[in-house]
């Protein structure tokens, strides 16, 4: 079984949807593709929009995330380190925050099959903390071993939206075995994003936002320069949330003939950080602060079997080329509680997250790109277009 390459714009054309961003261990990104709209005729009616303050001087926050992409996707394996056991868990490109539980539920299985008690995870990102909090409702005692911990961890400048196959693997790696442990982790994942929905901080909520275009939607484009075919994986579970909807015209305030309003999940990440951190804690989990140069370094901890959750960072630890950085950056503007909307038009995506409205554009030559320096102008510019949006929709 193969399945179709991802098309990067066929998302906004045909399915409509977000961008996500994020970062070492869960630096979403790509469009989530969330299928075709039901009839034009068949559409709930838009509620007032509160136009977004869109100004340069409102950016309080420009991150950069190098996302973790691997063709074959996500490396969970364990391996033999002299008398420990590693399991690697990494590699999930824009995929982290989006599979990690599901994802942490297979490494926390490699690390049973070990039998022993206390473990040891390595990162405090996404995966990490997830692997840690998975192990122990497992019944194991963990402790996980970080340079770094929210909000330092480069998984906290994520875009924060449910995109599970956003640069997951390469279309022509979607072979039988990788599908079928997407979509098992793809599933148990979004189960488990339910029952963080109604908590103290809102950590998870859903969101309606709104693709526009000034094409019709259905067409097709490609990859962004330099990018690979991507798997296009979501018709696989696309029936588990709610389908796409096309606004006919004079049914919406935008400034461009084309209209789809999608449902998305998003994650309110410093709310979801430091729930995460209080429930290990709580569990008994410790967090002590200690940098790796090398595998054999791993040979000191005192625990047996380690979960490797190092996210890009395992590309220097263990020599993992197969990780390639994927750059992506995102601006956040001062939150406005009254914006409960996405946008996404061409390149520019909105995300509106409790601690600020996201903005995020892509750039040529992100692929393959290392660099985490935050590039001003790019923000300032996606800003820009955006208040160009905003005015056309207060003339409506």
């Amino acid at each position: 079984m193969r399945v179709r390459p991802f098309d990067r714009r066929d998302f906004l054309r045909g399915g409509g949807a977000a961008l996500a961003l994020g970062a070492l261990s869960a630096c979403a990104s790509g469009p989530a593709r969330l299928g075709a709209a039901g009839d034009a005729a068949d559409y709930d009616p838009l509620p007032p929009l509160a136009p977004i303050r869109a100004r340069a001087d409102r950016i309080i926050a420009i991150t950069v995330c190098t996302r973790p992409f691997r063709a074959q996707g996500p490396r969970i394996e364990s391996e033999r380190l002299g008398r420990k056991t590693v399991v690697h868990h990494y590699g999930h490109g824009g995929s982290g925050w989006s599979l990690s539980w599901g994802s942490a539920r297979l490494a926390v299985r490699e690390a049973l099959a070990t039998k022993v008690g206390d473990i040891a995870v390595i990162g405090c990102g996404a995966i990490g903390l997830t692997s840690a909090l998975a192990a122990q409702r497992a019944g194991l005692k963990v402790t996980i071993y970080a340079r770094e911990r929210p909000p330092e961890v480069r998984s906290m400048r994520a875009t924060g939206v449910w995109s599970p196959d956003s640069r997951y693997c390469t279309a022509a790696n979607a072979t039988p075995e990788a599908i079928a442990r997407w979509e098992t982790m793809a599933r148990d994942s979004l189960q488990s994003w339910q029952w963080l929905l109604g908590l103290p901080g809102t950590p998870v909520e859903w969101r309606d936002g709104y693709a526009l275009s000034d094409l019709p939607f259905g067409g097709r484009g490609g990859e962004a320069p330099g990018e690979p075919e991507y798997a296009n994986l979501l018709p696989l579970i696309r029936a588990l949330w709610p389908r796409a909807q096309d606004i006919p015209r004079g049914a919406h305030p935008f400034p461009v003939p084309y209209v789809r309003r999608y449902t998305q999940m998003v994650f309110n990440i410093s709310a979801y950080a430091r729930l995460l951190i209080d429930d290990f804690e709580r569990a008994g989990g410790r967090i002590e602060t200690r940098e790796f140069a090398t595998p054999g370094e791993l040979e000191k901890l005192p625990e047996k079997t380690i979960i490797n959750a190092t996210g890009y960072g395992a590309r220097a630890l263990f020599g993992d080329e197969s990780v390639i950085p994927v750059r992506g950056q995102i601006a956040r503007l001062v939150p406005q509680p009254e914006v409960d909307y996405g946008l996404s038009y061409g390149d520019l995506n909105v995300v509106p997250r409790r601690d600020g409205i996201v903005v995020q554009t892509g750039a040529p030559g992100d692929f393959g790109n290392a660099d985490a320096t935050p590039d001003r102008r790019e923000s300032e510019a996606a800003v820009e277009r955006l208040a160009r949006l905003m005015a056309a929709l207060r003339r409506a």
